[in-house]
């Protein structure tokens, strides 16, 4: 009832004061000031009623449409009035003090979770939780024999006992320094090498109605059109694979997320590519040559031609550091863009192309090796990152 009761006194007091505002101009809601409105609200109070402001409205007495307001003045050095259980009185708060007042516990994440902000710490911290259970530990619960009992051994330990039991049926990958020493070979032999990476848009790509429907491609690769790729498109689809075919070095994921390694093997076996076939390596060896000190032992002696979005920046750092850029080819604008590329590739005299163009880098570099018997490298975004001066030549 005192609910309805404080309805009818917050609908009489906006009825009753002017339009805009309240009962002393403050707008709708503000504080009376009137000795009949501070009358009525210590009626209100001695009622126990709880409610809203004061005016009247027909068939409305004033006390009674101002009863349950309760007011409590604020006066400086006095103690101000909470509501709580008991309705205790606790000292006012200066905001000079505050920082001295005792901070909520802190409750960081593990070593190996990433960090959060206290305000949603604990949700995520539930939710991270969960998911590491149920993609872990949950999984080791549904293999083991019921009626035994695990010893005391983390999942980890388990994990890495089952890689060594796997270890015998994994591909082996060619290192940093065998794909360095591969292409300075190629290039002083003057035979072709085409050195490709695949990603998580090449592994899309070549993904479409032969992994995933149009739908899902949609969906999953929304990032495509800036790679270079429009899907549905099956002609650049069945050209990549090719490329893949051709290549001399193919860079894969080493990654476990859901569009790198687990989607490779069933692309590659999608396409009929088997991939003990293939001579693989990392997917970053493009940033491993830097960080093992060989990209520009790579790069010094050879006559270098840049292609893609960056290649004028890039090739004028290059040239800046005492290197031979002997050509420069930009923009290249996805796929169907590699024609008009090639055109401009044969009219240059180079050893070595670097190609950071997308998804088109992987057919730019297989046609550069196969139809003009040169070097070619997947340069990818480490030419953004040396532009930008994030490496370091």
């Amino acid at each position: 009832m005192s609910g309805d009761r404080g309805a009818v006194a917050r609908t009489a007091a906006i009825y009753a004061a002017p339009a805009g505002a309240g009962p002393t101009g403050r707008g709708v809601g503000g504080k009376t000031t009137g000795a009949a409105d501070r009358t009525a609200a210590k009626s209100g109070r001695k009622r126990g009623i709880g409610g809203g402001g004061g005016g009247t409205v027909p068939g409305v007495s004033a006390p009674r449409a101002a009863e349950g307001k309760k007011r409590s003045k604020t006066r400086k050095g006095a103690l101000r009035k909470r509501r709580g259980r008991k309705g205790k009185l606790r000292p006012a708060v200066k905001p000079s003090d505050r920082q001295s007042l005792p901070q909520e516990p802190q409750h960081p994440l593990a070593a190996d979770g990433p960090p959060r902000e206290n305000y949603n710490e604990n949700a995520y911290t539930a939710g991270y939780e969960l998911g590491r259970y149920e993609g872990g530990e949950l999984l080791l619960e549904q293999a083991m024999p019921i009626h035994q009992l695990l010893p005391e051994i983390s999942l980890r330990e388990i994990i890495a006992l089952g890689a060594e039991q796997v270890r015998p049926h994994c591909h082996p990958l060619m290192d940093v320094h065998e794909v360095f020493m591969e292409m300075e070979a190629a290039v002083h032999e003057r035979r072709p090498c085409a050195v490709v990476r695949l990603g998580d848009g090449e592994l899309l790509t070549l993904a479409q109605e032969v992994v995933y429907d149009p739908a899902t491609i949609q969906r999953e690769g929304a990032f495509l059109p800036y790679a270079g790729v429009n899907p549905p498109d099956l002609r650049a689809r069945d050209q990549l694979a090719q490329a893949v075919r051709e290549a001399h070095i193919v860079g894969v994921p080493l990654s476990r997320r859901k569009h790198f390694q687990p989607l490779l093997h069933p692309v590659l076996r999608g396409h009929g590519i088997a991939p003990g076939d293939l001579r693989m390596t990392h997917s970053a060896v493009n940033y491993d040559l830097h960080q093992a000190g060989l990209l520009g032992r790579l790069l010094t002696g050879k006559q270098l031609l840049v292609i893609g979005n960056l290649a004028p920046a890039l090739g004028h750092l290059l040239s800046a550091r005492g290197f031979a850029v002997t050509g420069t080819i930009s923009p290249v604008r996805g796929v169907d863009d590699i024609e008009r590329v090639m055109q401009e590739v044969r009219g240059i005299d180079f050893n070595l192309a670097l190609v950071s163009a997308g998804i088109a880098a992987v057919m730019i570099c297989t046609r550069i090796a196969g139809e003009l018997g040169r070097t070619a490298l997947d340069f990818g975004h480490m030419a953004d990152g040396i532009v930008r001066g994030k490496y370091a030549l």
